[in-house]
């Protein structure tokens, strides 16, 4: 008997999809677009700062980049070093280091789809858990940050642990406040207090609706204790070596409670970010309430249903509306959203099925025309847009991703005509769908985005600008992804020009607009001045003290030769004694 009625010649993958078809999936949308690329502006050159500046100074118990602390929590930053350290030779010849690291977050990524799918089952049951991952996974907000070393990833995998823990709270109280502890305590130790603490209100809802309080009370309070013994593994050391370093660290942390200046604009910042960065989740999620919504007093509707009201609430006096803490939202989202699948109308889910086949065959397409106007500068006249964007990039062919991209869209086609009639079938498709667009992407236009991404022609040509015996740089204005890919690709180190060794160092390095320029207040002589290619916000300038007993002559810091990529930027400035 043929799998599927509808097209007897060709067999297609069971839905939902389950097993090795589920693993493939899923790898294809993790690991593409990890590796290939240099640290990317703005969070993950700053987050592989920090993690240079542990492998290069040895700065484990305090996150530091180029030398300057950067007050964060260590955990994603000691894995991704380790990680460094342990691929070191045998992928040396194959990865850079920066590769090798960002394969951190593919790690955190599968924790976080395996905890939201253990979630479901504990709440909904085997049959319909796995629409978790593939909701999760279609969420653009999850792929963009998932791609990036990104330290926010080890909270929303606690979160997602901690909806699990607190799913199983009646039937295994231990075992739930066992993982809950443990979620809470390394959560704090990669994200800090914020994230964290806004479970414990949803552990407290846990509590009240339990059946069993006389079991469940003491195992939650036990895993409070797993958590403070956890972060005790790094504030006790941080206490006897590093004491300024953790008063610093903890009044940042209780700092950002309540750091927001307008929490009502922050949560209509969050709602407006969400129905474009939780999609499908979201409506999905709308559409389990409303057809459900003489149960919302359930467990399986309830947990869900206050983590995200108290999110959303916590959220708005802790963080700024951002994509990244966003990410702690998803979690609720896609747990409320799993049962509205199965239970979608028909026409409903034909037409979510319709979108997903049409909207990503469309972008498909659009990516091919987009490659072709990089490679061969066909049509005309996008490709002068393409250089337009990003001046001086030249693109080239190259076998091996086009392959890839080739067979990914072929494989696309097949899934769309061969896949049989199912509730699963239009969230299989979307999933599918992102998973297509983010792997051609990430092979036919990595080039074209690492060209405008990459901070490595602007931190070579500032380096060639320099003497060789240049000593202390000062810099103002300077922000923590360009600190650290000056110290990665051109072993640039800075000071901060208002502290004590800045004011005494005769280079000053500073960041401003195109136009304006911030000359620094006293007797300096502008050396060179820089911007990665697209670049139409942010400049670099170097200047030097006029009167350290040395005449700079000045690189010349017109539009035609400004750019990091120029020659004439490049160029080492002329030095002559008096």
């Amino acid at each position: 008997m043929p799998a599927h009625p509808e097209h007897p010649r060709f067999r297609s993958i069971a839905l939902p999809p389950r097993g090795w078809p589920l693993a493939i999936l899923l790898a294809l949308y993790l690991l593409p677009g990890l590796t290939g690329h240099d640290p990317w502006k703005v969070d993950d050159a700053a987050a592989f700062g920090v993690i240079h500046d542990m492998l290069v100074r040895g700065s484990w118990l305090t996150p530091s980049i180029a030398g300057q602390p950067t007050f964060d929590s260590p955990l994603y930053y000691w894995i991704a070093a380790a990680l460094g350290q342990l691929l070191a030779w045998p992928l040396s010849l194959l990865l850079p280091l920066h590769d090798a690291v960002r394969l951190t977050s593919a790690a955190f990524s599968i924790l976080i789809l395996g905890f939201v799918h253990l979630a479901a089952r504990a709440l909904y049951g085997r049959e319909y858990a796995v629409a978790a991952p593939l909701i999760i996974a279609g969420s653009i907000g999850f792929l963009i940050h998932t791609h990036e070393m990104q330290p926010m990833l080890v909270p929303l995998a606690a979160h997602a642990a901690a909806y699990w823990a607190l799913a199983m709270l009646d039937r295994r109280p231990w075992t739930s406040g066992t993982a809950l502890g443990a979620a809470l305590g390394l959560g704090v130790l990669g994200g800090g207090l914020a994230p964290m603490a806004l479970l414990l209100p949803l552990a407290l809802v846990a509590f009240f609706f339990s059946e069993n309080k006389a079991k469940t009370g003491p195992a939650l309070l036990a895993g409070l204790l797993i958590a403070a013994a956890l972060l005790a593994l790094w504030l006790l050391p941080l206490a006897s070596s590093h004491p300024a370093y953790l008063a610093r660290w903890w009044s940042n942390e209780l700092a950002q409670f309540g750091s927001p200046p307008r929490p009502l604009d922050n949560a209509l910042g969050y709602l407006n970010l969400l129905p474009w960065y939780a999609w499908p989740a979201l409506p999905l999620a709308g559409w389990t309430l409303w057809s459900k919504r003489r149960q919302l007093v359930t467990p399986q509707l309830l947990l869900p249903l206050s983590g995200f009201l108290l999110l959303w609430l916590g959220l708005c006096f802790t963080f700024d509306a951002r994509s990244v803490p966003a990410l702690l939202l998803l979690p609720p989202l896609v747990l409320l959203a799993v049962p509205g699948i199965p239970s979608l109308r028909r026409g409903a889910a034909n037409g979510f099925d319709w979108f997903a086949m049409i909207s990503f065959t469309l972008f498909a397409g659009l990516l091919w025309v987009g490659w072709s106007a990089m490679v061969f500068e066909w049509p005309a006249k996008l490709a002068k847009q393409v250089v337009r964007l990003e001046p001086g990039f030249v693109g080239s062919f190259s076998l091996l991703p086009f392959l890839v991209a080739l067979i990914a869209f072929a494989a696309w086609l097949w899934l769309i005509v061969t896949t049989a009639r199912s509730p699963f079938r239009g969230m299989t498709h979307w999933a599918a769908g992102v998973t297509l667009f983010w792997l051609m992407a990430s092979t036919l236009w990595l080039p074209w985005v690492d060209y405008g991404k990459t901070y490595r022609p602007l931190a070579t040509a500032l380096a060639k600008a320099l003497p060789a015996s240049h000593g202390c740089i000062a810099d103002t204005g300077i922000g923590e992804p360009q600190r650290a890919s000056l110290d990665y690709f051109a072993g640039i180190v800075t000071q901060p020009y208002n502290s004590a060794a800045g004011r005494r160092c005769e280079w000053l390095l500073t960041q401003g607009g195109r136009n304006a320029e911030g000359t620094p207040a006293g007797s300096w002589s502008k050396v060179w001045e820089g911007s990665r290619p697209g670049d139409r916000k942010e400049r670099l300038r170097l200047y030097r003290k006029t009167g350290s007993g040395q005449v700079v002559s000045a690189v010349p810091a017109d539009e035609s030769t400004a750019d990091a990529g120029s020659e004439t930027a490049d160029a080492t400035p002329s030095v002559t004694n008096p």
